[in-house]
């Protein structure tokens, strides 16, 4: 019961900033780059294996701002040059794509590989994290053969469930789908409940669906945030969990829980990716405590709100460390 998990990327270690840098001076080669990407995820699973998390995550050390690096693996776009260059970094000045023909991933996500090796350098059971298709529409601008959203949402679906696929072959049996822009966006989307169940259909795997407020320099989306526009259909998907960040928003819309299903989980986050500072584990304790009005303890997971990667390595690792002892905390109390 209570188990401890996290949602996807690990802080990353500081070697690896001046390795990008040197990646971008194109002084790497092929089997550099992919022993660099080897010791930081073998770093990453360190960290959470030593704090103790019982479900862990690849750390997605290869990735490039959540999902800017999978760009470079689609075909049928083009870079743009960002809105705003000058300044403090904001969402405006994140990269955006121009659609020119069908999009499509010859080579696949680059998922499947960055699980394959994870999987060789852990024994801990491990979820595989995956954006989902309104995730990966976030940057691209209609152009090419579409018209309009929901025909380029579609063949997102499809690169997604051939990426679903191809994890499941490899061994996968627990995938995470992110899908922010749930929450951070309010009108004009498509049944995000139909579209959800119609990319895991028929894929054999438990799925978690996680869904926050995003996180960009440590700074969320939008400004009003609550999950209340989602409930409760959000419980029509078929994701056997559920993952939702509540730490940062000073546990608002727990008693949005009030009605959750007994056949699903919850992933509650109870540690704050966007603060610097590192909880305590009687602050992590108390952050659990109200779900277990409304969540019993064996369908209760723990996590942070998101992905750690926008927080110094260091300071992840404590932050894990914490939330493992806050959770030991309640475990002791609910026996």
């Amino acid at each position: 019961m209570l188990t401890t998990s996290v949602v996807g990327s690990h802080g990353l270690p500081g070697w690896v900033w001046l390795a990008r840098e040197a990646l971008e001076a194109e002084r790497l080669g092929q089997v550099d780059l992919a022993e660099l990407i080897e010791d930081a995820t073998l770093v990453a699973l360190a960290d959470q294996e030593r704090a103790g998390v019982e479900v862990v995550s690849t750390g997605e050390m290869g990735r490039v701002r959540f999902i800017i690096g999978f760009y470079d693996r689609l075909a049928g776009i083009r870079t743009l040059e960002p809105p705003r260059k000058l300044g403090v970094p904001n969402w405006d000045t994140n990269t955006p794509f121009e659609v020119t023909d069908t999009v499509s991933a010859p080579a696949g996500l680059g998922i499947v590989e960055e699980f394959t090796l994870a999987r060789t350098l852990t024994n801990r059971p491990m979820k595989a994290t995956v954006p989902g298709p309104f995730t990966l529409m976030i940057p691209l601008r209609l152009g090419g053969p579409y018209r309009d959203r929901e025909s380029l949402l579609a063949d997102l679906v499809v690169i997604v469930r051939d990426e679903l696929e191809a994890l499941v072959a490899a061994g996968a049996d627990f995938i995470q789908i992110d899908e922010p822009n749930y929450a951070m966006l309010r009108s004009g989307l498509p049944d995000i409940v139909t579209v959800f169940n119609r990319t895991i259909q028929d894929i054999q795997a438990k799925f978690a669906l996680h869904v926050c407020f995003g996180n960009l320099y440590g700074r969320p989306f939008p400004a009003v945030r609550s999950y209340a526009h989602l409930f409760p259909a959000i419980y029509d998907v078929r994701a056997e969990q559920l993952v939702l960040e509540y730490a940062n928003r000073g546990m608002a819309d727990v008693e949005l829980l009030r009605d959750f299903p007994p056949d699903k989980e919850l992933g509650a986050g109870v540690v704050d990716v966007k603060a610097f500072r590192v909880e305590s584990a009687d602050d992590v304790a108390q952050r659990i405590r109200p779900f277990l009005r409304y969540v019993k303890p064996d369908k209760l997971w723990i996590n942070p709100d998101c992905g750690l990667w926008e927080t110094p390595r260091r300071t992840a690792a404590a932050k894990l460390r914490a939330m493992v002892e806050g959770t030991r905390i309640v475990r002791k109390e609910v026996k």
